[in-house]
């Protein structure tokens, strides 16, 4: 637990104000959002100043604007009051377990995370999970997230990393599609290839891999799995999908494959977390918990 010392922690309510004139660049319009006089806010602004024994800002025409060393104070004390703020509404909503807010991939959280999720809830009834959708990282310090899935590699920053597993595409087909006699990599050139626009050499290096050297056709692009699969399913053409998402549609025999060796990928699947979130009990049960799932 960390750990603090009370001498250099100003009081609540003057890092309150200063945090809003911050904001608002006005003691005016702070007073107002905190439902407090102009004056008191005006005192807690210079006890906080005299007690730094440095000023926080200087008046341009009508505004109060921060100085340099007041505007990188105003930006950590806005996060450490929104960590405050935070912690007391997951206890409030939650006082016998705890709110889980996660960040998740689109096609990972409805393909992979979401069917298992019955299993994470029986093992910890008490936690109530919040899923939000982000394709691209973030800082943790601006957001109410505890975690997030993250594919790519461990580069995260400001954030610690548990890798979950590697990413294999694989070339599925719909049976529609005039493919009966695919019986190599090699089979599939010269017809429509799909792709994501986030794995855009993805074809070139299965290709490589395979040791095929025609001409790449045009790809047709798009932007999420979800509609990629749909695509492949519809016949659209070959795509290249992550195994784990098309395994149950191959198992049913609504999608083919086309034999060939995977294509090397650097990148994987990542359970990513800021360190301060690390003891927080609904998430330290949720990594336990998808640490046994790999």
């Amino acid at each position: 637990m960390l750990r603090y010392a009370r001498r250099n922690v100003p009081p609540l309510a003057w890092l309150m104000s200063f945090e809003a004139v911050s904001r608002a660049g006005s003691v005016t319009q702070a007073a107002k959002q905190l439902d407090l006089t102009q004056g008191a806010v005006s005192r807690h602004i210079q006890k906080l100043e005299d007690f730094l024994n440095y000023g926080l800002f200087h008046r341009e025409k009508k505004r109060l604007v921060l100085t340099p060393l007041g505007s990188a104070y105003a930006e950590t004390i806005g996060q450490a009051l929104a960590q405050i703020s935070n912690a007391t509404q997951d206890l409030q909503s939650n006082p016998d377990g705890g709110v889980l807010e996660l960040a998740i991939l689109p096609a990972f959280g409805s393909h992979w995370l979401a069917p298992r999720l019955a299993d994470f809830q029986q093992e910890n009834p008490g936690v109530a999970l919040h899923l939000t959708t982000r394709l691209a990282p973030f800082d943790f310090m601006q957001e109410r997230f505890h975690a997030a899935i993250h594919f790519g590699r461990d580069n995260w920053q400001g954030a610690k990393a548990l890798k979950l597993m590697t990413e294999k595409l694989v070339p599925v087909y719909a049976p529609l599609l005039p493919l009966n006699e695919v019986t190599s990599a090699a089979d599939i050139v010269g017809l429509p290839l799909l792709s994501l626009n986030t794995r855009p050499q993805a074809w070139q290096r299965w290709f490589a891999a395979n040791e095929i050297t025609a001409p790449m056709p045009e790809n047709l692009v798009f932007d999420q799995f979800e509609t990629l699969l749909q695509a492949s399913l519809g016949g659209l053409g070959v795509a290249l999908m992550p195994e784990f998402l098309v395994h149950q549609d191959i198992q049913r025999g609504s999608l083919c494959t086309v034999p060939g060796r995977a294509s090397p990928n650097q990148n994987a699947y990542y359970l990513v977390w800021p360190e301060s979130r690390e003891t927080y009990p609904p998430f330290h049960a949720f990594k336990n918990w998808m640490a046994t799932q790999f």
